[in-house]
């Protein structure tokens, strides 16, 4: 069953997943959680993973680019704290 959604909650959605990338990105880079222990920064970037992965695969997406969502949840799987 499809997910019915706003136009303004797909955007949000849409939004919240930018931050995650960000995320994602700040913590592999160091500019992110650098004062956080290994387990915590994993545990952190495990969890943004599994949010982005859910939410790319739902299907109210239309032409929305996901081109760096899909690279952080590359990045974040070949990640190790």
């Amino acid at each position: 069953m499809a997910d019915e959604k706003t136009t303004e909650e797909i955007a949000q959605n849409y939004t919240a997943m930018g931050h995650s990338v960000d995320l994602i990105n700040a913590i592999i880079a160091g500019t992110q959680m650098a004062d956080e222990s290994a387990e915590n920064k994993q545990d952190c970037v495990d969890r943004n993973v599994a949010h982005l992965e859910i939410m790319v695969a739902k299907d109210y997406w239309t032409d929305e680019d996901m081109t760096a969502v899909n690279s952080a949840i590359t990045a974040g799987k070949a990640y190790s704290a």
